[in-house]
């Protein structure tokens, strides 16, 4: 079971309730994070349960980041609105970072969400499962 957050600035939240549904069967089984409003959108359509945090300008960037830090999740989807100015741009730039450092998965756009999301029904997902089975503490 993995752990997966979705964001989706305003303009590619549509975007993103339509991609979650196409692959809905892909994440169904799997531990399901959000920032408020997409979280809120992907729950109307789908059956699909999702722990939503604030919106991402009110802290729900920051709030996913610390599970990044915490090596709490293993992929996200932030498909970003590359053509718009963001008031929380530090917060976006920091998650990206955090991601980088803890070599957390993060598609910014639907064509590499799509790639990992084909990845997560092939199984190659496996390596995140070892992360989690040797992290210090587990197990001992």
């Amino acid at each position: 079971m993995l752990k997966i957050a979705f964001i989706a600035h305003d303009r590619k939240k549509d975007e993103m309730v339509n991609f979650i549904t196409a692959y809905e069967h892909v994440f169904t089984g799997h531990d399901l994070y959000s920032t408020g409003t997409t979280g809120q959108r992907i729950m109307d359509v789908t059956k699909l349960s999702i722990h939503r945090f604030m919106s991402g300008p009110l802290g729900g960037d920051q709030q996913i980041g610390a599970m990044v830090a915490q090596d709490e999740l293993d992929l996200i989807i932030f498909l970003r609105d590359p053509l718009m100015a963001q008031p929380h741009e530090p917060d976006i730039t920091a998650l990206l970072r955090l991601c980088d450092v803890y070599g957390i998965p993060v598609a910014t756009n639907i064509a590499t969400a799509e790639l990992l999301v084909k990845a997560i029904d092939r199984g190659d997902f496996g390596w995140r499962e070892l992360v989690h089975k040797y992290k210090p503490g587990v197990d001992e």
